[in-house]
């Protein structure tokens, strides 16, 4: 659990300051014509801001996991943070905030 965190954090990271754009799926395979109408770097923040919160979410899981002996605590934080993390970042990554008027 923890190296996912860590995965998550480094992921969220290289997106947005190491402007690894080709990580966020189906950016890669556009047309720079296409690529134009997206504001990108408004992308990069929501996959960073996305990223960091499923990871701080596990981690605070994996700490009151450990404090409190329930071991299935870990579990439900794990799985929490993707339920709630993958349809944020789809749906506010693919909003139309983040395009702009050709």
């Amino acid at each position: 659990m923890i190296f996912t965190s860590i995965l998550f954090i480094v992921l969220g990271a290289l997106i947005k300051y190491g402007k690894m754009y080709f990580l966020i799926a189906g950016y890669n395979t556009m047309s720079e014509e296409k690529k134009a109408n997206y504001d990108i770097e408004g992308i990069a923040t929501v996959f960073r801001n996305a990223m960091f919160g499923m990871a701080a979410l596990m981690l605070i899981g994996v700490a009151l996991s450990d404090l409190l002996a329930l071991p299935k605590l870990e579990d439900y934080f794990f799985f929490g943070a993707l339920i709630i993390g993958i349809p944020y970042l789809l749906v506010v990554s693919n909003s139309n905030k983040y395009k702009r008027k050709p």
